[in-house]
């Protein structure tokens, strides 16, 4: 055993963060020996998180390293590490899938004239994301939780030169800020209300304040992961965040960056256990952002957009998994209560890992597509891929079955882990998943349909080739991942703490969710091979044009609502707040007083003249008015 662990856990957390400084400070015109620093910083940090995670090295109930930060009269801000098998799970994920991203990434950007800028923003967001796993409080969680959301601004805003690209990467960072707000004001009231923000003192919380503080918390912190993990109605950020390079995509906003809202839940679940309520709010707004992104993917023509609409869709399953806890479970010994709120962090975390595996494999697979069509993102505009990307096509067909639930796939695993919460919880909450379900395996096999098979519809499909081996190993690393991912084997039970809460169906309960899982993925897989035949338009667009247009209206719902609130009532609230400024502030408040002051300086001044008859005058009048008052 490992006399020391926290001192490679410290060394995971450093390395990055020494990584992005070298880069920024010597090599902005060097991007080879960038890329090489930043992708063998990775490389060790996937390589020390695989040991510490399957070492069996924890450190998470008393936390050996707690060093006080900030001291403001009883308040001490503390910055510390936590180490359990929630956050062994997570830097597992994070160390993998952030070591595939940068291996692909030397091919993809291999040409990028900013190329060291772009390894740099991936070097500073892993040392943000690696901080929010390891923290031992909500203080230093929040401050990581901002550094990954200015890592996501600079990667997005890496095409500076394209106004989309600039503007995407500022809609991210303000619509998070909104989130982030209610998340401060959440972690401020629970210090007030607790006494503490450590996690460990947390966990050990048995009975709530008194008083709608103990639902008003876990909801303010829950405000936190509604904008990183884009739900409703916070999510408008991540389809224009595909406006970043591809690689980022796969890394942020697919398996990390968007997973640490639930993540976030997952630490903060005694909070939530101590407030149903809360959890049912949670519940239902995963439940409507998964069927609401679902609905809006069927309708995408860019590549990467179906993929973002359905990372939103999929993560609103893993907040409904995660709220789903809140209601009665019958199952086992224990009592109702505790095995459902285990079983939401368990399916939560269980979906989280085998979504971390199979989108950044798509993700990945649609930059290869990207990469060979030589920047051609519109489905409509390939065609024909799986004879020119053989490999690509096999790795990312891996993919699609994994998502929809392809029996004894990665997916199909966390997928009926969810359904079964669902199934025994919450018959409309299980009837809406189930529908969600049925459009995933629609949309998937619709995108499939349009990018691998037929024939070529532009010329960029006609040329397009395969990466190099860059590009091509992480796919195949990522799909076999995302075919064994769903077996407890491969994780030799060590993250039992996270996964071995997953309540997993039984008897006839087995076999109803095996069905139900079959029927859904035959659905939506049979009605897109069906309706979609591999062409140069939209089937949906021609056969049933009211439905798309209705579709094409939900999705610009929530941007016109946002647009609308902005221009109507946040610009003209800030332009009367700006007058109450000038006017009220400034000039009443400051001016004013200062004239006032002003006016009574120059009257004082006046009586100074230096004149000695003068002030002989002055004397003789204020005796004249002293002897007239004294008289009366």
């Amino acid at each position: 055993m490992l006399q020391n662990p926290l001192l490679l856990a410290q060394l995971v957390l450093l390395l990055p963060l020494a990584s992005a400084a070298v880069i920024a400070l010597a090599l902005r015109r060097h991007g080879n020996i960038a890329a090489l620093i930043s992708t063998f910083t990775a490389a060790i940090i996937a390589a020390v998180g695989l040991f510490l995670a399957f070492s069996g090295q924890r450190f998470g109930v008393t936390s050996p390293a707690s060093a006080e930060w900030l001291t403001l009269g009883n308040f001490t801000l503390s910055l510390g590490f936590k180490f359990d098998d929630l956050s062994a799970l997570m830097l597992s994920i994070v160390g993998v899938i952030g070591l595939a991203v940068h291996v692909f990434s030397l091919g993809y950007m291999h040409d990028d004239d900013a190329k060291a800028r772009y390894f740099g923003g991936l070097s500073l967001f892993m040392f943000a994301m690696l901080g929010i796993v390891l923290a031992d409080n909500l203080f230093m969680i929040f401050i990581f939780w901002e550094l990954v959301g200015l890592g996501s601004y600079v990667l997005i805003n890496h095409y500076h030169f394209k106004p989309s690209a600039a503007a995407a990467a500022k809609k991210a960072f303000i619509v998070n800020r909104v989130g982030d707000f209610g998340f401060l004001i959440g972690i401020i009231a629970c210090y007030a209300a607790y006494d503490t923000v450590n996690l460990n003192d947390l966990a050990g919380l048995h009975s709530p304040i008194a008083g709608p503080l103990a639902v008003g918390i876990p909801l303010l912190l829950f405000c936190g992961a509604v904008g990183k993990s884009a739900q409703l109605p916070l999510h408008v950020w991540l389809p224009d965040a595909m406006e970043g390079p591809t690689p980022v995509s796969a890394l942020i906003h697919a398996a990390t960056m968007v997973a640490a809202g639930i993540f976030m839940l997952c630490r903060i679940e005694p909070l939530f256990a101590l407030a149903p309520q809360a959890l049912t709010v949670v519940m239902w707004v995963g439940t409507a952002t998964a069927l609401y992104a679902a609905l809006c993917a069927v309708t995408q023509s860019d590549i990467k957009k179906v993929l973002a609409y359905s990372t939103l869709s999929q993560l609103g399953f893993m907040v409904a998994a995660f709220g789903l806890g809140s209601l009665k479970i019958a199952h086992g010994e224990a009592s109702a209560h505790e095995v459902g709120i285990a079983a939401g962090v368990g399916a939560a975390m269980f979906h989280l890992t085998t979504h971390a595996f199979f989108k950044a494999l798509m993700f990945l697979g649609s930059g290869s597509v990207i990469h060979g069509c030589h920047h051609e993102q519109d489905v409509f505009k390939m065609g024909g891929l799986a004879k020119k990307m053989p490999l690509t096509f096999a790795t990312f067909t891996i993919g699609v079955l994994a998502i929809i639930g392809f029996p004894y796939l990665a997916g199909f695993f966390s997928k009926d882990a969810i359904l079964y919460l669902a199934m025994k919880n919450s018959t409309p909450v299980f009837v809406i998943l189930c529908v969600t379900a049925v459009l995933t395996a629609f949309y998937m096999v619709r995108l499939w349909k349009f990018v691998f098979l037929g024939a070529t519809r532009s010329d960029a499909a006609a040329h397009a080739h395969e990466g190099g081996l860059s590009m091509t190993i992480p796919l195949v690393g990522l799909a076999l991942l995302s075919i064994v991912g769903g077996y407890e084997a491969l994780y030799g039970g060590h993250f039992d703490g996270v996964l071995k809460l997953i309540a997993h169906p039984h008897g006839s309960d087995h076999t109803t969710i095996f069905a139900v899982s079959l029927v859904v993925m035959s659905l939506g897989a049979a009605a897109a091979f069906l309706f979609y035949k591999p062409a140069a338009e939209d089937a949906l667009a021609t056969k049933a044009p009211g439905a798309f247009a209705g579709l094409i209206g939900l999705q610009k719902s929530f941007d016109a609502f946002c647009n609308y609130y902005v221009a109507k009532i946040q610009q003209r609230f800030a332009l009367l707040l700006n007058y109450v400024d000038l006017i009220g502030i400034s000039g009443f408040i400051v001016r004013g007083t200062a004239g006032v002051t002003g006016g009574l300086s120059l009257a004082a001044r006046a009586l100074h003249t230096g004149s000695l008859h003068t002030y002989v005058y002055w004397f003789l009048g204020g005796s004249v008015l002293l002897w007239f008052l004294a008289s009366r």
